[in-house]
């Protein structure tokens, strides 16, 4: 089992930077893969990006690409998500969740998720 909290989200004016940050509880953190998704209102979820355990391969989604970026701290258990040039369509309720690949392919643990909103 691992739980998640996700924490940092804010209002920032477009073209600013948030960090979020997620800690998970548990001893195996380096096991699992952490990604980050969002959903902003009336929308549906969609993948922001994934770091693998070890933190030597991430991937992120075509609207992000070269203005996020995701980071891990496994000896505290963290997982960090840098947003840099903010735009106003990146407002959304953001997640981190983890999956273990030796289990299951799914996102099968989901943090509460924190609020972004980036003003125009």
């Amino acid at each position: 089992q691992v739980q998640l909290v996700e924490s940092g989200g804010g209002l920032v004016q477009a073209g600013g930077s948030l960090r979020l940050s997620c800690a998970a509880s548990g001893r195996t953190f380096s096991s699992y893969d952490m990604g980050w998704f969002r959903q902003g209102s009336g929308k549906e979820r969609e993948f922001v990006g994934v770091i693998r355990g070890s933190g030597t391969y991430t991937a992120y989604a075509d609207s992000v690409k070269g203005r996020f970026t995701i980071s891990r701290d496994n000896a505290k258990n963290m997982v960090f998500l840098q947003m840099n040039s903010l735009k106003p369509e990146d407002t959304a309720v953001y997640y981190c969740a983890a999956r273990n690949l030796y289990v299951s392919n799914n996102f099968d643990y989901w943090g509460q998720g924190t609020q972004v909103t980036v003003s125009s």
